[in-house]
């Protein structure tokens, strides 16, 4: 049985949680950006709205324009990945988070505006491809549920962040400086960060499966030394080896027998984590809050508390998922949304929009933030093979893109349209959202395997077809 890795143990065997951990922190570097970068847009796009006169469709669009370039970011990321390694993708999306903050920041109309939003979607899916990978790929087995979820903890500490900076830019002036260069500066902000990033991934290795891949084994070794000591490194070596032995390397393979389940699995997990509406809710809050009565200031410090929510839980989920296990937090959270979401739902549909209302969004946002938010991300890097996990991968993470990018846009049309807002009164994106968590539920109950304990060579063997 699979104990827990303590600096004591860790140290007794040779390897270092400490560096394990460093590395995977700068690596998470890129879902922080990618929750900063997408998030940013909640507290900006109401006086962005007003600066260009946008309709229901062009805000859907100004917001969503970064996720088609998430949808071409993960496209080329995979192949990539591969190819070239998981640092240099990863420092190529700290390049296009860096170049769409200075561009976001000075656009003159709104097609500038969008064509930079959409480089900084294209930094956000290579990252969301190549970074959990990285993590899942340099960590000892029983801490990579911990580890690849600090890339979700990146992620809400960078959504609580920009939320915390929107905030306080709001606050240096009244409505029309905000709706002349508030919003500027909120898109801007990002650049100090994305440039920590950049200069921070070359001090990281490259990815010891990666490296065996590409016939470097010595290389491979020395990072799986450092990570998990001489004796589990010299053992992991060898399984990592006769892994990609067996492997073709051909994306084909991902659709034959066996791999064919991994596949399926990890595609309906990522569309169903977008599904959930958790975007709608973080892109929109604070112009929820303000259907539901309150003033901008006010609206985004709602808004904070949304976000902090987020990181409670998902610090929850990061000291839970290797102890009680990947598929128990997916339950548990998928209960708790439905109950949520539908609850939210009610109070619009009875007009009873106070406090109730709050507590009822901040309890979806603790449940996704406490399962398939972070349990998601894990579960996808441990369930493909080594050869074609960047590939595969990258199939998933397109799915969230396009998903993201179908609730995004749709939601300030279902928001409102005068037929639903007349019968559900604001209600009505919400009792979709609860409806497809209804189906994750289902879904992970029947067929999502428990992975927690495992190394990546044995989930693996999971899906080889049985004789």
């Amino acid at each position: 049985m699979n104990q827990p890795m303590t600096a004591r143990t860790a140290g007794e065997q040779g390897g270092s949680l400490r560096y394990v951990l460093g590395v995977s922190i700068i690596a998470a570097q890129g879902g922080f950006l990618l929750g900063y970068d997408t998030a940013v847009i909640s507290g900006a796009i109401g006086f962005l709205q007003r600066h260009f006169d946008l309709n229901a469709t062009w805000t859907g669009w100004a917001v969503s324009s970064a996720l088609a370039g998430c949808i071409i970011g993960v496209l080329i990321a995979g192949s990539l990945s591969d190819k070239f390694g998981r640092k240099k993708v990863l420092i190529f999306s700290a390049v296009m988070f860096l170049v769409s903050a200075i561009g976001t920041a000075l656009p003159r109309n709104i097609t500038e505006f969008v064509i930079f939003r959409m480089i900084g979607g294209v930094g956000v899916g290579a990252s969301s491809m190549a970074a959990p990978v990285y993590i899942a790929e340099i960590s000892p087995s029983h801490i990579r549920g911990r580890m690849v979820t600090v890339y979700q903890f990146a992620i809400v500490i960078g959504i609580q962040l920009v939320f915390f900076v929107n905030y306080l830019i709001a606050g240096l002036g009244d409505e029309l400086w905000n709706q002349s260069l508030g919003w500027r500066w909120m898109f801007g902000s990002e650049s100090l960060p994305a440039l920590l990033f950049l200069l921070l991934l070359f001090i990281v290795p490259e990815s010891p499966r990666w490296l065996t891949e590409k016939g470097r084994p010595d290389e491979a070794l020395h990072v799986l030394t450092r990570a998990g000591g001489s004796v589990a490194a010299r053992q992991e070596l060898k399984e990592i080896e006769l892994s990609i032995e067996g492997e073709s390397g051909s994306l084909s393979q991902l659709f034959q027998r066996g791999l064919r389940t991994a596949l399926v699995i990890g595609v309906a997990l990522a569309m169903f984590s977008q599904f959930t509406g958790i975007n709608a809710v973080l892109y929109y809050a604070p112009e929820i809050f303000k259907t539901l009565g309150s003033g901008t200031s006010s609206a985004l410090l709602q808004t904070v508390a949304v976000g902090a929510v987020n990181l409670i839980a998902t610090f929850i989920a990061y000291w839970t998922v290797d102890r009680l296990g990947r598929k128990p937090l997916m339950v548990i959270g998928a209960v708790g949304m439905i109950l949520s979401l539908w609850s939210f739902g009610l109070a619009f549909y009875f007009r009873s929009t106070g406090w109730w209302s709050l507590i009822f969004i901040l309890g979806f946002i603790a449940s996704f933030a406490l399962s398939i938010g972070p349990v998601g991300w894990v579960v996808l890097s441990e369930i493909f093979p080594t050869r074609l996990r960047g590939r595969a991968m990258a199939i998933a993470t397109v799915c969230i893109w396009i998903a993201n990018f179908i609730v995004s846009q749709t939601f300030p049309m279902l928001n409102e349209n005068p037929r639903l807002l007349e019968i559900f009164r604001h209600g009505f994106p919400f009792w979709v959202y609860g409806l497809s968590c209804l189906g994750l539920l289902i879904f992970v109950l029947f067929f999502v395997p428990e992975t927690r304990g495992k190394t990546l060579e044995e989930i693996e063997r999971l899906w080889q077809p049985q004789s």
